[in-house]
């Protein structure tokens, strides 16, 4: 790291004001601030300093990603051979999804962080590291089978108009990665619906053989359910050869769905890390559940149609409503600040999005509107929040005659 450090001090003076290379120096400082903490202090005024800075922060999401991530590649392997009625080993069905993945990680990154490059050039700015997160949750929420160029021009899209135009990482009202899937889903809604195909069939990779079974559908748990005829007293989630799915085939996570939704288990590690690290808040996460689970037990009790009679525990294992609850819901930027604000706000994303998919067949996920929704009420509930805190203690007062 010594030799590192020392080439880029080499290096620095070409960026610097008055070297040639001065119109990159916010990329020069990007990199270099990404690899080395600064090692500049502030000398006046009142500051708050911590050990940890955003771009630290941002690392620590990406390596709580990385096992809902790794397992995302590893089903989709697993979901295209089951299809084509193929068994190979576990190494190269990992390889499938790894080649399958990778290429939209690769183009969410490109197109991100270079518009975020080049506005950081054009307002003489240090490139934020906002998007660090964003570019890896973008190819984590849409299905595999999503073409590039769709993922290229949504990511483009959020970043600007969801980002930039607000001031850039920490003014953004809305989830970036979530308004990446918002325009895909009402843009390209065939491709995005979850009662379509979230299976790769084609063999592009030339890793497997076979031809897709007569019964194979790809629809994920939540469009089965959307689309299935009201009045099924013994209906069944089934996988992509139409066996039934257990519960612990649901928290295993080996089912069709966007690439880093479906595993329980690989998400709640990364909840575990998020929460021993302190990044992520345990109030809004456990109020996402709550909310979820209560809603999901008041519809039991009235259910008429198969999506109300969904049971609680199956709600919070489906689809991408963990994941949200884990990664999405707890963004620090465009969630509730106040430590009350966060028990309403979790409690309002969990219960907006069973309504959403129980009530609205044509959108059976539900986590990403009910999150949407929330970013643009949350900076309200802080505010009754504080304002209530002040009343409170104003009441308190006792003034002395």
């Amino acid at each position: 790291m010594k030799a590192l450090r020392n080439f880029l001090n080499k290096m620095k003076p070409a960026f610097e004001e008055g070297g040639k290379l001065s119109a990159l120096r916010s990329v020069f400082e990007g990199f270099e601030t990404f690899l080395f903490v600064p090692n500049e202090t502030s000398r006046s005024g009142v500051h708050i300093h911590d050990s940890i800075d955003s771009k630290r922060t941002m690392t620590i999401v990406i390596v709580a990603l990385i096992p809902a991530l790794l397992f995302g590649m590893y089903n989709t392997g697993y979901q295209h051979y089951l299809a084509i009625g193929v068994a190979e080993s576990w190494w190269m069905t990992f390889l499938f999804g790894f080649l399958a993945v990778l290429p939209k990680i690769v183009v969410s990154y490109a197109v991100g962080l270079g518009i975020e490059f080049i506005a950081a050039q054009i307002k003489k700015e240090e490139i934020q590291e906002g998007f660090l997160v964003s570019g890896m949750l973008i190819p984590m929420i849409v299905p595999i089978d999503t073409p590039l160029w769709m993922i290229a021009v949504a990511t483009a899209f959020a970043v600007i108009f969801a980002k930039e135009v607000f001031g850039g990482t920490g003014y953004n009202i809305f989830n970036v990665a979530l308004v990446t899937r918002a325009f895909l889903f009402f843009a390209y809604p065939a491709a995005m619906s979850g009662d379509k195909v979230f299976v790769r069939t084609a063999d592009t990779f030339g890793l497997g053989a076979g031809t897709p079974v007569d019964s194979f559908t790809g629809a994920t748990p939540l469009g089965q359910i959307a689309t299935a005829p009201n009045g099924l007293a013994d209906f069944q989630v089934m996988d992509t050869l139409n066996q039934p799915l257990s519960t612990m085939d649901m928290i295993v996570g080996l089912i069709p769905g966007s690439i880093g939704e479906t595993s329980v288990i690989a998400i709640l590690l990364g909840a575990a890390i998020l929460l021993f690290t302190g990044v992520a808040s345990w109030k809004t996460m456990l109020s996402v559940f709550a909310g979820g689970a209560a809603v999901a037990c008041g519809f039991n009790l009235v259910g008429t149609t198969v999506a109300m009679s969904v049971s609680p525990l199956e709600h919070l294992i489906l689809g991408g409503f963990a994941f949200g609850a884990v990664f999405m819901a707890t963004d620090p930027v465009t969630s509730a600040r106040t430590e009350t604000g966060k028990y309403i706000y979790g409690l309002l994303v969990g219960a907006m999005a069973i309504v959403i998919r129980v009530l609205n067949p044509g959108y059976p996920e539900g986590m990403m509107l009910a999150i949407l929704l929330m970013n643009t009420f949350a900076p309200l509930i802080d505010y009754f929040v504080v304002d209530g805190n002040v009343k409170r203690r104003l009441k308190r007062i006792t003034v002395k005659k």
